[in-house]
């Protein structure tokens, strides 16, 4: 089992580069498991190449982001994001992500997340 500290510690230098879009992948395991950015796909994305270019992709759509809540016990944490995004459409809205994530031998291994599903439909052209 994880201790807090770690944990914490791989969070604080996650969010640090995720806000900056840059500098957040070392913390990530080569088997890292994502799920929760397609509801209709619940089967996670597998890998830290595939949640790479997840988070490739997203990461066009917010402007900013900070972490308004973390609750970290052993080698899990619960994280509330808070985001800016502004879509194709212009629209700008902010909004929260629930984050739940797992350590493993020293790297984040998941990340499972819940999120207004509607509003990115609503706003991202197919």
């Amino acid at each position: 089992m994880e201790n807090s500290a770690l944990t914490r510690q791989l969070l604080d230098v996650y969010y640090e580069g995720f806000a900056c879009k840059q500098g957040w992948e070392d913390v990530i395991a080569d088997d890292f498991l994502f799920t929760g950015g397609n509801m209709t796909a619940p089967a996670p994305a597998a890998g830290k190449a595939a949640y790479i270019e997840v988070i490739r992709r997203f990461s066009r759509t917010f402007t900013g982001m900070r972490v308004k809540e973390m609750i970290v016990e052993g080698g899990r944490a619960y994280v509330t994001g808070n985001y800016d995004f502004v879509f194709p459409n212009g629209a700008k809205i902010n909004g929260d992500v629930a984050e739940v994530w797992k350590v493993e031998n020293g790297k984040l291994a998941s990340l499972t997340i819940f999120f207004d599903t509607l509003t990115f439909d609503r706003n991202i052209p197919r």
